[in-house]
C-alpha cells in the first residue's frame, strides 16, 4: 500500500525552525519554559516507548487495561466502517487493539515529528493490510483541517495517554474548541484522562527507579545541542518532577546544577545555580471536572470507564 504524508504547511513549520523559535523564546522567558511537544523527535519518542513500560509509570498500562476491556462498548458507539484518527500517531498497543474491535474503514495518524509518524503509519499499513492507512504531519494543538477523504461520515478522534493534561486548562479549552471545528457534527472523541489520586503515586510515576524519565527529560537539551547551533550541555542539568497540589498538576523542570551561560545561535542566556527550564505540566483531573469542561467546548459525555483503583479513565464524547 502506498502511504503519502501530508504536512499541514499552515500549522506547522519545518522541525528545526519551530525548534530554535521555541527555544530561543523559552530561555529568554522568566521564568525559562519550553512546551513538551518539542520532547518527541526520534530519541523522544522511543524513550518514552521506554517510560511506558515502566513499573512506576501507571498510566499507559492501566489505559490499555480499560481500551481492552471496553472495546467492544466503543465499537458500539463508534458504528461500523467508522473512520480512525489518532491525535499523536504511534503503532502502540492502544491503537491497535482499536483496530481489532472497530475494524475501521480508514486511519489518519497525525504527529508533529515526521520521522515518527513515517515509521509508525508505515509500519500500521503493513500490519494492516486491509486498512485505508493516511497521514498528516501536522501540531494538532494548533487549529487544524483534516483531509475530508480520510474522514469519511463520522469519524472518532482517539487522544490517548492523557496527552490532554499537557495543556494548561485554557489551551485544553482551545484545543478541545479547534477539534471540534475540525470534526464533523455527530463524531466521537474517545480521550484517556489521568485522574487525581495520591501524591507519591504520581511522583513516582515521573521519577521511575531507571532514570528513564530523566533521560526523556535531558533529551530535549540534546535536541537543541545537536539540531542548532548551541554550545548547551545537558550533563549540567538534572531532571527534577514533583506534584503541584494546589494547581493540580505534575511538574517537570530541567534544574541548572551551576550558574552557567548557554548560547543558542549569537544569543547567550544566563542560567543561576537551581534556577529551572519548566518543561512540561501534566494535569490531573475528577471526572467531573473533566466532563465540565468538554461540554464547554462542545462535546457531550456518551460513556466514562475507569480501573477499579480510580487511577484512570477513558471518556466517550460526542461532538455536537
Amino acid at each position: 500500500m502506498a502511504l503519502a504524508i501530508r504536512t499541514q504547511a499552515r500549522s506547522l513549520s519545518p522541525e528545526k525552525q519551530a525548534l530554535r523559535e521555541e527555544a530561543l523564546r523559552g530561555f529568554a522567558a522568566s521564568p525559562k519554559a519550553m512546551s513538551p511537544k518539542f520532547f518527541y523527535d526520534h530519541r523522544g519518542s522511543q524513550l518514552f516507548e521506554l517510560i511506558s513500560q515502566q513499573p512506576e509509570y501507571y498510566p499507559t498500562r492501566t489505559e490499555e487495561t480499560i481500551l481492552r476491556l471496553s472495546a467492544g462498548a466503543i465499537a458500539e458507539l463508534a458504528g461500523r466502517n467508522a473512520s480512525l484518527v489518532e491525535l499523536g500517531s504511534g503503532a502502540s498497543r492502544k491503537i491497535r487493539l482499536l483496530l481489532e474491535a472497530l475494524r475501521p474503514a480508514r486511519y489518519l495518524g497525525i504527529d508533529i515529528s515526521r520521522e515518527f509518524l513515517d515509521i509508525c503509519t508505515r509500519r500500521l499499513a503493513a500490519d494492516y493490510r486491509w486498512l485505508d492507512v493516511h497521514a498528516l504531519c501536522a501540531d494538532f494543538s494548533q487549529p487544524l483541517k483534516l483531509p475530508a477523504e480520510a474522514l469519511g461520515q463520522r469519524p472518532l478522534a482517539f487522544f490517548p495517554g492523557s496527552s490532554i493534561g499537557n495543556f494548561d486548562p485554557s489551551e485544553a479549552r482551545a484545543f478541545l474548541r479547534n477539534l471540534h471545528q475540525a470534526l464533523p457534527a455527530g463524531s466521537g472523541l474517545l480521550i484517556g484522562v489521568d485522574l487525581v489520586k495520591d501524591r507519591q503515586v504520581l511522583e513516582r510515576a515521573y521519577n521511575d527507579a531507571a532514570g528513564v524519565t530523566a533521560l526523556f527529560n535531558l533529551n530535549l537539551l540534546e535536541r537543541i545541542r545537536t539540531g542548532l547551533d548551541s554550545d548547551i550541555d545537558p550533563r549540567r542539568f538534572e531532571h527534577r518532577a514533583f506534584y503541584n497540589e494546589q494547581a493540580s498538576r505534575i511538574e517537570m523542570h530541567l534544574v541548572s546544577r551551576q550558574a552557567q551561560q548557554v548560547r543558542i545561535e549569537d544569543q547567550v542566556f544566563d542560567f543561576a545555580a537551581g534556577e529551572t527550564l519548566h518543561t512540561e505540566n501534566s494535569y490531573k483531573y475528577t471526572p467531573g471536572a473533566f466532563v465540565g469542561l468538554a461540554g464547554e467546548c462542545g462535546f457531550v459525555s456518551v460513556a466514562m470507564w475507569r480501573d477499579p483503583a480510580q487511577l484512570f479513565s477513558v471518556h466517550f464524547l460526542r461532538r455536537e
